[in-house]
């Protein structure tokens, strides 16, 4: 199909919306938040110093329910809590802002922090950066064999922050926990020479925040004959729930969509990642209005999210997301376990708890809705699904698999863990039946030299 330019009707309903950001600065001019006491807006600004902050308009005016704070989940999904810290960090840090300590001192507490917030969970800095002709790939992680993860430079914002991301030290400034790419060619270089590779994975930061002109940069490539075995292309983004005007009224939408269509037309299957945490972000029209425009391109949209302690964590929140989405043509695709960085401490549930939370949620969807998998670690030695919760000889134990591994001969072979009721990351569990060690362990250590 041809895309139409919008209507001038269109044009009108939605009056061209233009983004504004809100950051650290105006946590004491939104008026939003003047029902919030002095002393904890000092709390959630100490917060944002150590952690990202940024959100917008669509966000503040649409998705949050302002008679519900602090209790709105899209509230704590995108503004710092004085909770996502420890109580110590939290109230030295507030000690030096009161009492007017210099940048210096300050900055050098606030990095402290970060660096024991486990910046890079599960190795991606130290064993996911391949290596070409004897030199790094920047802004390029290699995980699993057919798929590779591509850092658009410009892409390392993002609409809005998520206060759960596990990708925040994209985003505070410090180039050392940082991934990027530039336009150069080196990442095509990688993909050309690695012909087993099948996935493309495009990911930030968000790379919608880019321009239709500057993603086809690092798309267009990619439709050449000689990127053949190339066979799916992905593109992670939060823009469909934080910014949905990205696919309808921004001033390249248009030619954003024609983009997804090339892409298709090439032959390429297209997904668009679209990272949904809580129903609330389904539920404008706007929203609805640019999954209906997406889908319209060819290109399929799935869904995913952690399952996250004051956001999601009922059943019911995930069974009706996970309903709206299969009505609305998305394809529910991954709950994640919330991973071991940043403010684990806060968002983070008992396994246990997430996988029942998970299995009633899952028990009261359709079929069409059973296409998610879940829950799942995206650990050091891959993605690990808590498949369940049983006894054998006695001994309650997780039952675990790997839908992804270093080593793909993992994937789908069963293996067992003791039962720890606190047990929130994989670091948490021992095997079971006395075994010394998971039957990955020893062959994880040779790939990781």
């Amino acid at each position: 199909m041809v895309l139409q330019k919008l209507n001038s009707q269109l044009i009108q309903k939605y009056s061209l919306p233009k983004i504004k950001f809100y950051g650290i600065q105006d946590i004491d001019k939104l008026p939003q938040l003047k029902t919030l006491s002095e002393i904890d807006r000092l709390a959630m600004k100490a917060v944002a110093m150590v952690l990202p902050f940024r959100t917008n308009n669509y966000v503040v005016e649409s998705l949050i329910d302002w008679n519900n704070i602090p209790e709105d989940p899209i509230f704590r999904l995108t503004f710092p809590q004085a909770e996502m810290l420890s109580y110590e960090d939290l109230n030295i840090l507030i000690y030096l802002i009161k009492n007017n300590a210099s940048p210096d001192k300050i900055n050098h507490l606030i990095n402290q922090i970060r660096y024991r917030l486990n910046p890079h969970p599960s190795g991606q800095k130290e064993y996911n950066i391949p290596i070409f002709d004897n030199e790094i790939v920047p802004g390029v992680q290699h995980k699993y064999p057919e798929t590779v993860l591509i850092f658009p430079a410009s892409g390392q914002v993002c609409h809005a922050y998520c206060t759960f991301c596990f990708r925040w030290p994209q985003f505070v400034g410090i180039e050392d926990l940082k991934f990027a790419t530039r336009e150069s060619g080196r990442f095509q270089d990688y993909l050309h020479k690695n012909r087993g590779i099948t996935d493309v994975l495009i990911t930030g930061g968000d790379p919608l925040v880019m321009s239709a002109k500057q993603l086809s940069r690092y798309i267009e490539p990619l439709l050449e004959p000689e990127f053949d075995h190339i066979q799916t292309i992905r593109i992670g983004t939060k823009s469909v729930a934080y910014w949905p005007y990205r696919f309808v009224t921004d001033t390249d939408a248009d030619d954003l969509l024609r983009l997804f269509e090339r892409v298709v037309r090439a032959g390429k299957h297209l997904a668009i990642m679209g990272h949904y945490s809580h129903w609330q972000e389904l539920e404008t029209e706007i929203s609805q209005k640019a999954i209906r425009r997406i889908r319209m391109t060819g290109a399929e949209i799935r869904t995913q999210s952690p399952l996250l302690r004051y956001i999601n964590d009922s059943p019911e929140v995930w069974s009706k997301m996970w309903q709206m989405q299969v009505n609305l043509g998305c394809i529910p695709y991954y709950c994640f376990v919330e991973r071991n960085t940043g403010s684990h401490h806060y968002f983070s549930l008992p396994l246990v708890r997430t996988w029942e939370i998970f299995r009633e949620a899952f028990q009261k969807v359709s079929g069409l809705g059973r296409t998610v998998r879940g829950p799942v670690m995206s650990s050091l030695p891959g993605k690990i699904v808590i498949d369940g919760v049983t006894e054998i000889r006695g001994e309650k134990i997780f039952v675990l698999s790997f839908l992804q591994g270093r080593d793909p001969n993992w994937c789908k072979q069963p293996f067992f863990a003791q039962y720890n009721p606190n047990a929130t990351w994989l670091s948490d569990l021992k095997p079971a039946f006395g075994e010394k060690k998971f039957f990955f362990e020893d062959r994880l250590k040779e790939l990781l030299c």
